[in-house]
């Protein structure tokens, strides 16, 4: 779950008040998944553990390069290890990649950050996740990087914070879009779902390393004639 990352979307909101409240053109305001428009912001400085993450990896993937795997657990053997699954799947359907990814990053155990990192939240990267598993929003950002790594475009993919409406609380899954729909790759179910069909989850926000987006909850977006995310 992702209880205290809520604290963080305050923080990041509040921040992007006067961007958010700024009349948005019609390309920014689109039909979303989960029953939600989306409102798109360039301004993703304030999403602090995310940036950290994105910028941790960036940073695994250099010494990666430089490095040769000598099966001593190294960052360089993490990601040979991650690469030559990645390897097994090109050629595949593009949904046959999602499931691939999802049951791969999914057969590791949850771990709440209290215990693997003795912090409230901490959010990690691949190589870390892969190392000492993690809690939701890990899951989610190791199969982001592990599809960027298989070749997809980041634009196609989302870390989407979310409200579960059966338990009250805050998670995190990732949100692909593959032409004209989109998935949803969740550590708490084991098969990749058509967003569509979820309702149990409230879209708050998305973000990838390009954009954040401000999810509201609407259920006449479509007919207003708004367009789709994946467009």
């Amino acid at each position: 779950m992702l209880k205290l990352s809520f604290a963080v979307l305050i923080i990041a909101i509040a921040m992007n008040t006067v961007a958010i409240h700024r009349p948005a053109a019609a390309a920014d305001v689109r039909q979303s998944f989960f029953q939600s428009i989306e409102i798109r912001s360039t301004k993703i400085a304030a999403f602090e553990k995310w940036n950290t993450a994105v910028d941790r990896y960036t940073r695994e993937q250099d010494r990666a390069e430089q490095q040769d795997c000598r099966n001593d657990g190294s960052v360089a053997c993490i990601y040979a290890e991650l690469d030559a699954f990645l390897d097994t799947l090109r050629g595949k359907t593009r949904r046959q990649q999602l499931v691939a990814v999802n049951a791969y990053m999914n057969a590791r155990p949850y771990t709440r950050d209290t215990k693997n990192w003795g912090k409230k939240d901490y959010w990690a990267t691949p190589a870390e996740f892969m190392t000492r598993s993690g809690d939701c929003e890990d899951f989610a950002i190791a199969k982001f990087f592990a599809l960027k790594r298989l070749g997809w475009n980041a634009n196609a993919l989302r870390l989407a914070a979310v409200k579960d409406l059966d338990r009250g609380e805050g998670h995190a899954v990732l949100v692909v879009f593959d032409g004209d729909k989109s998935w949803m790759l969740d550590n708490q179910i084991k098969q990749v779902v058509e967003t569509d069909a979820v309702r149990h989850y409230q879209a708050v926000y998305s973000i990838n390393e390009n954009f954040w987006w401000r999810h509201k909850v609407t259920t006449s977006s479509r007919s207003a004639g708004i367009q789709t995310a994946a467009q």
